[in-house]
């Protein structure tokens, strides 16, 4: 199992990029794809039209989202997303664990240009 953990600089506010990242009509609009999304803890949640599945574990209001990501059955990855204000924007730390080895590349490089690089043309 692996591990990623990147920060993500990006000129929107953090009201913003949590909004981006919990309503599922602006995640439908970022990603053109289906969304299901819940600021409920304990609600379960899809992206990409169910590419990636999961369970919402916990919400601070334009700071923090942790989810649990579904890898079949019996593998569960745990995404902590935190949003930092700064001058020019907001900084933001994702830190994954219990990355399936083989699957390693291909998270790493969906939070580079899919999650990351859909959200910086969205606000820029």
């Amino acid at each position: 199992m692996k591990e990623f953990k990147k920060y993500f600089k990006l000129s929107a506010s953090a009201a913003d990029l949590y909004n981006a990242l919990t309503n599922p009509a602006m995640i439908e609009i970022w990603t053109g794809e289906a969304a299901e999304m819940s600021t409920e803890p304990g609600s379960e949640f899809s992206l990409w039209d169910g590419e990636i599945v999961g369970r919402n574990i916990e919400f601070v209001q334009d700071q923090k989202i942790v989810q649990s990501w579904y890898f079949g059955e019996d593998v569960e990855s745990i995404v902590t997303i935190k949003l930092h204000l700064d001058k020019q924007g907001t900084n933001v730390e994702v830190h994954q664990t219990n990355i399936p080895d083989e699957a390693y590349e291909n998270i790493a490089e969906g939070w580079e240009s899919d999650y990351f690089g859909s959200l910086s043309e969205l606000f820029d």
